[in-house]
């Protein structure tokens, strides 16, 4: 659309109007997205945290409804849906819905917004489908159970734009999958209904993605939009998606934290929490602070430990994670508006696109793995265009302080984090499909057509379709003599659920996110803490004191699936750990790591991060060598526990893991030896009881990417490895029932159920679609397989440095220190890392 006829339109006016009287201009993007959106296209914004994304496909579903109904649009009520919002976080859902219910409110309009996430509830999910409000702020979870109820298609009947927010956060997953199979169902919908409708103004429905931190760009869109590309209706034909820039002045400022003296054997863990005095000020000195912590166990104890050294800020400092209860999540998001916090010590709960304006800045509590996620987290500070995001950086160990200066430098370069998209997800698949068939059923052939738009199943073939079809409807080849496998019954050619504890088990489970089972936490005299996993409170006895939502707790018992407890004095607790807390360095600040790394061992330390650690960098250089970025140093050292061989990768904790085995199988194959490993972010380490044979003679060939698969199929337990991802894919894809809500399985009983399905099918089945997938998963993400080959071919171009060092090392010691935390307590840790310490610098 040309842009004076937009300027002349009545919806442009009445938003102009109403920007003006809040004394704001639109930014050149939102204009942009405001005019793509009217011709009704379909395309993607970028724009760095806090500038208006929300506003730009959201105000241009405004324009376009007052375009249509110029007379009587403040009137207009029940007009069904007309605006979509996806969101990957329930934290996201209130505060968008309030931004948009003001903006509402202030233009006159009698729209309605609505939202719909695990926690809506029941009556309110039966107001919503009596009669839908105007825009649905929804969870990709949630979207599935709507197209799992009955005549699901006329909810879509009217609606005109899906925007998905954070997309970014959302393509590298499953939960992205759930998206892509959305969006290709309702695609079709609307593309038939305006086919069949006799408006001639009705072109279907655009899809708009929003996203703040993605290097992959136009990938990222490509994957949103491909059900939109790649299918053609009669009256209109998408032109290629659009991309937005926000070309905008966002300016970051980053200030490590510094330690008062650099310890030249570093350890990871234990500096941040005594740099917590160094936080008190900073937070004093401004108005409401986010303090990010990568682990909610780490989370409960800094938000004790600052209750310690910063007493005055008791009822002033809040907690928030994911496994607190919903009523004191939503207690914290709301006092953060009203700004009636001075901080809020939180993990990636809070990462994601909220606006708590009265945040003035962010402190973030050791290494966020990732330059996106750094990013992401920064803008939670000076939320508002034109506004400066402050972050401050407390180092967990003294090596951190270089990634600093990595993030630092790959801010001023502009360079972020690619997110790959996930893709043949067969688990996902075989829930969408029954998801379909409990609702109104599906025809294969049109479905076919619809899945093989998206993009994470583009390339599969009909091999691969017919096999997850005769799984829904036969269990499979191995599944065939077992009634409880056969879902599916076929009635003239459309595929459904009917039997009703079926169809009523898979509505409870339709969602990817899948965790050890977690227990509601309870005080026995009433009222609700928060979960946590059943793993954790097993080990347990009665009489025990943990911290969860910053509370000491006695455990007293477990009953009818809840923990009970009472409130603690105690001086001493328990910080509970959760799985999968641990985030792997990306590849992107590996990169600019090993940078960084390579200028100070050349002398080129501008930076102050860099300056500090000069005391730690020059004897580590007096003992072996600082690799340029090029380089792979390897160190061979003897102590009294025996022959260890560190190598420094600086490519995450993952690959390490895995080059670790394959460098053990290689070297196993030039000499019988055994083999302890132990690994960080950085380096990995071999331990064994003789000399590890490796040298110049044959280290190229022990680090060749030739035979990788092979080899790691040969040095790693994929099976065992693939058998754990099974689990998860069984749950998903439906092989599985978790339980009813409060009489959930028991992990273990969960973990034998999928382990025997997983024997089967390698003894009955060895090609089933879900087996071949956990083998890909295992190598694609438990591996990390592409940026392993990725590291091996930089390193057979590159150069392999082996030093022999007197003692440990500054870069070695982090990992000899991890390889001692299974077997220590983190008192007993401690004091003999002291004693290693003082002795090394004897």
């Amino acid at each position: 659309m040309d842009i004076t006829d937009m300027e002349q339109s009545p919806g442009w006016s009445q938003v102009i109007a109403w920007l003006q009287g809040r004394d704001r201009q639109p930014f050149p993007f939102q204009v942009q997205t405001w005019q793509e959106m009217m011709a009704g296209h379909s395309g993607i914004v970028n724009a760095p945290t806090g500038c208006g994304k929300t506003y730009a496909v959201f105000l241009g579903s405004v324009i376009r409804f007052i375009n249509a109904h110029p007379v009587d649009w403040q009137t207009r009520r029940n007009n069904g849906l007309r605006l979509l919002w996806v969101t990957p976080l329930r934290a996201l859902a209130k505060d968008i819905g309030r931004a948009m219910e003001e903006v509402i409110s202030e233009l006159g309009m009698s729209w309605r917004v609505g939202i719909r996430n695990g926690d809506t509830s029941s009556s309110e999910r039966q107001r919503q489908k009596r009669n839908m409000p105007e825009v649905m702020i929804i969870t990709p979870e949630s979207l599935h159970l709507l197209l799992a109820q009955k005549g699901y298609a006329e909810t879509f009947r009217l609606l005109e734009t899906v925007g998905v927010d954070e997309w970014h956060e959302l393509i590298g997953g499953k939960r992205g999958v759930l998206v892509e199979l959305a969006l290709s169902r309702i695609t079709a919908i609307r593309n038939r209904l305006s086919v069949d409708q006799s408006e001639t103004t009705d072109t279907g429905c655009m899809v708009w993605g929003i996203s703040a931190t993605i290097g992959n760009l136009e990938e990222a869109r490509d994957v949103l939009l491909a059900p939109i590309l790649t299918t053609t209706n009669n009256r209109k034909k998408e032109k290629n998606g659009i991309i937005i820039r926000a070309v905008t002045d966002k300016r970051v400022e980053v200030q490590a934290i510094f330690p008062e003296e650099i310890e030249k054997y570093p350890w990871a863990g234990h500096l941040g929490i005594k740099l917590a005095p160094k936080v008190v000020p900073i937070v004093e000195s401004e108005r409401t602070s986010l303090i990010f912590i990568n682990t909610r166990g780490m989370s409960e104890t800094w938000y004790q430990t600052l209750l310690d050294v910063a007493p005055q800020w008791a009822g002033a400092i809040a907690l928030h994670h994911g496994s607190i209860e919903q009523e004191l999540r939503e207690w914290v998001e709301d006092a953060l508006h009203e700004g009636t916090l001075k901080a809020v010590v939180c993990t990636s709960s809070l990462d994601l696109g909220v606006d708590f304006r009265p945040v003035s800045t962010v402190l973030q509590v050791g290494s966020p793995k990732g330059v996106g996620r750094f990013l992401q987290r920064a803008g939670r500070s000076g939320h508002q265009p034109g506004e400066v995001s402050r972050i401050y950086f407390l180092p967990t160990h003294s090596l951190e302080l270089v990634e600093v200066a990595a993030l630092k430098e790959a801010i001023r370069e502009g360079t972020i984090e690619h997110r790959q998209p996930a893709e043949r997800c067969f688990d996902v698949l075989i829930q969408y499909l029954c998801t379909l068939a409990v609702s109104d059923g599906f025809v294969p052939m049109e479905i076919w057509e619809e899945v093989r738009s998206t993009w994470c199943y583009r390339d599969m073939t009909e091999d691969e379709w017919s096999a997850a079809l005769i799984f829904l409807r036969d269990g499979g080849q191995a599944l065939r003599q077992y009634d409880e496998y056969k879902k599916i019954e076929v009635e003239d050619g459309r595929w459904r659920i009917t039997n009703r504890k079926i169809a009523m088990r898979h509505r409870l489970h339709i969602g990817t996110i899948v965790s050890d089972a977690m227990l509601k936490v309870k005080f026995i005299t009433g009222g609700h803490v928060g979960v946590i996993e059943e793993w954790f409170i097993s080990k347990l006895l009665p009489g025990d004191v943990f911290t969860l939502a910053g509370r000491k707790l006695e455990f007293v018992m477990i009953r009818d699936m809840t923990v009970l407890v009472r409130k603690s004095n105690a001086k001493k607790s328990i910080v509970p750990s959760w799985m999968g807390g641990r985030m792997p360095l990306s590849s992107h600040l590996g990169r600019m790591l090993r940078i960084k790394l390579e200028e100070a061992g050349r002398g080129l330390t501008h930076e102050p991060e860099l300056k500090a650690l000069q005391p730690l960098m020059q004897l580590q250089r007096e003992l072996s060598q600082i690799p340029d970025r090029d380089e792979l140093l390897i160190e061979h050292i003897e102590t009294k526990d025996g022959f260890h061989l560190f190598v420094h990768t600086f490519e995450g904790r993952l690959v390490n893991e895995a080059m670790a085995a394959i460098l053990a199988w290689r070297i196993s194959r030039i000499h019988p030896i055994t083999f302890s490993f132990a690994m960080n972010d950085y380096s990995f380490e071999l331990l064994s009881d003789q000399p590890i044979p490796l040298d110049d003679s044959n280290a190229y060939e022990l680090f060749s990417p030739d035979h990788l698969t092979e080899d790691i199929q040969r040095s790693v337990n994929a099976t065992e490895m693939a058998k754990r991802k099974f689990r998860d894919i069984a749950v998903i894809g439906g092989l599985v029932f978790q339980g009813m809500p409060g009489e959930q399985k028991k992990a273990r009983h969960l973990q034998s159920s999928t382990s025997l399905l997983f024997q089967v099918f390698q003894e009955y089945d060895p090609g089933n679609i879900l087996l071949r997938q956990a083998y890909q998963e295992v190598f694609d993400h438990q591996m990390e397989e592409v940026r392993l080959r990725e590291m091996l071919d930089r390193i057979a171009h590159g150069r392999i440095v082996i030093t022999y060092p007197e003692r440990l090392t500054p870069f070695s010691f982090p990992v000899k220190v991890d390889s001692m935390r299974e077997s220590m307590s983190s008192e007993k840790l401690e004091d003999r890392v002291r004693r290693m310490q003082e002795q090394l610098e004897r």
